[in-house]
Parts: C-alpha cells; sequence; structure tokens
C-alpha cells in the first residue's frame, strides 16, 4: 500500500488532479448524483440542512456563517500546521522530488506528531470540500486521505531502512497523525527557516485569506477564484525559495 518512488515524485500534481476532479465531478453528467444551481456546494447543501433540522432555532444565514468559520478554521490550521513543520523541516526537503532523510528532526511539530505536512494537507481539504459539489467533495476527501497515507507508508520504509534504530525509536514515542498534546522527545537544536517555509505554504496561506477576505458575500465561486489565484502564486513564490536545504541536528522526519 505504501506509494511508489513515482508517485511521491509527482504527488502535488496528483494532489492537484484529484482537486480539480473534485471540483468538477465529471461523472455527474452520467450519474446526477449532485444537484444543481449556486448553492449546490458541500457549504450551501449542509447549510439547508442544517436549518431544515431545527426549523425557527438556525436561520440558513446563520448556517452559512457557521459552516464558513469551520471553513477558516480549517484553512488556517492547515496553513499554520504546514509553515511549522516546513519551517523546521526545510522548504527544499519538502518539496524534493525524491525521499529525503539525513536524520530524524526532533523539533517544532515533529516533536508531537511524524507527519505534520501531511496532517495539514488532509486539514486543508477539509476546507476546500466546502466550494466542491457533494460527490466531488467525498471523493476528493476520500482520495487525498488514501494517498495521503500511501506517501506516509513509503516515507516510513524509506527512512526505516536509512536510519535504522533511531527513526524507529522516534517512530514508537510520536504518533503518526494524531498530534500528542505534550511533547514526546526532546527538542533538538535545530532552528526553524520562517521565511523560506512562508513561501514554501504561501497557497495554503492565500486560500485561508480567501475564505477570510470574501466568505462573508456566500459565493462559494469567489472563494474558488481565490483558491486558484493561490496556485499561481505558489507557482512563483517556489522559484523564490532559497536551494540551500536547513542543517538538522540529529534525526528527522521527512514531509
Amino acid at each position: 500500500m505504501k506509494a511508489t518512488a513515482f508517485e511521491f515524485r509527482f504527488r502535488f500534481l496528483i494532489h492537484f488532479v484529484i482537486i480539480v476532479l473534485g471540483f468538477t465531478a465529471p461523472w455527474d453528467r452520467w450519474l446526477h448524483v449532485d444537484s444543481s444551481g449556486p448553492n449546490a456546494h458541500v457549504w450551501g447543501t449542509l447549510a439547508a440542512y442544517v436549518a431544515m433540522l431545527k426549523p425557527g432555532t438556525i436561520g440558513i444565514a446563520a448556517a452559512f456563517n457557521v459552516l464558513l468559520g469551520v471553513g477558516i478554521v480549517c484553512a488556517l490550521a492547515a496553513a499554520a500546521l504546514r509553515t511549522w513543520g516546513s519551517a523546521y523541516l526545510g522548504a527544499n526537503v519538502v518539496k524534493a522530488h525524491t525521499f529525503q532523510g539525513n536524520g530524524v528532526v526532533a523539533a517544532g511539530p515533529y516533536r508531537f506528531v511524524r507527519n505534520p505536512l501531511y496532517l495539514g494537507t488532509m486539514i486543508h481539504v477539509l476546507a476546500l470540500a466546502l466550494l466542491m459539489p457533494p460527490s466531488g467533495a467525498v471523493f476528493t476527501i476520500v482520495a487525498i486521505v488514501l494517498f495521503q497515507v500511501r506517501l506516509i507508508l513509503g516515507e516510513e520504509a524509506f527512512l526505516t531502512a536509512k536510519l535504522g534504530e533511531p527513526y524507529l525509536a522516534y517512530c514508537a514515542r510520536v504518533p503518526r497523525l494524531l498530534p500528542a498534546l505534550m511533547p514526546r522527545v526532546a527538542a533538538s537544536q535545530a532552528s526553524a527557516a520562517w521565511g523560506s517555509a512562508l513561501l514554501g505554504e504561501i497557497y495554503m496561506w492565500g486560500v485561508a485569506i480567501a475564505f477570510i477576505a470574501v466568505g462573508y458575500r456566500y459565493n462559494a465561486f469567489l472563494i474558488t477564484q481565490g483558491v486558484v489565484v493561490s496556485v499561481g502564486v505558489s507557482l512563483v513564490a517556489r522559484a523564490l525559495i532559497p536551494k540551500t536545504s536547513v542543517t538538522q541536528d540529529g534525526v528527522t522526519a521527512v514531509e
């Protein structure tokens, strides 16, 4: 079930294709599983359902606002978690085309969870799912989670083979995806490179800003446009990331 080197190399493209399929839901042309109209997305569908669930208690506008709040929280949490992880791992390692692992990173979020970047991506997808048609949202969440698990298993196999006992000891103490409430390993002396981390995760921050900036207009299409713009900005920002990677003390986790 672990990802191949090919899948890892093209993981960003695979993520992109999955998300595009989620937004377009091409299968709906034949299956007709989604409704039509300007609010035929998860945001509008869930808001209508919540409003009907308790009529007179929660209005449609309040339901929209609650779900918008959920989207904003997920988008911000994903951006913050991925930036935190990237700052300690190194933006060049995060964007690398091959499995990396010169040691075990025991700093920042890696003291609480082994895969903060993958966890951040999963949380991010929950925000995007609000903008998708229901069938597209279900497809995207399932496909992204399964792909993240495959990538994690691929990296774990690589790191186990390369680092051996130190990495196994780290895995025994730090949970894979559900963060511990307290640090599980002692902090290393690794320093954070916040500038390159912010550049590397500018797409995530762009999506969060889009939810915050135009969400009040209850228009999923406007937020989706912000997502598209964020993709373009991130491609430009990647060229500005310094080519030197952050030196780590001790052991590391990859992506």
